[in-house]
């Protein structure tokens, strides 16, 4: 297969058989995204906080 006709067969497959999401969809989309991202942040957040407190009392018994 030359590279002109992987081009034009890559056009068409983009043209007629991919499904393209509305606005609307990549709105919801988005906004999921935007709230896992945060939950998963608070989450790792709260791990941080209570290693960094669990390792601080380690060390004040070592100390």
């Amino acid at each position: 297969m030359n590279i002109k006709a992987y081009f034009k067969e890559s056009y068409t497959e983009l043209v007629h058989k991919v499904t393209w999401p509305t606005w609307s969809e990549l709105q919801n989309s988005g906004v999921l995204v935007l709230v896992a991202t945060l939950i998963i942040a608070i989450i790792v957040a709260i791990m941080d906080l209570a290693f960094s407190k669990i390792m601080e009392f380690i060390y004040s018994l070592l100390y």
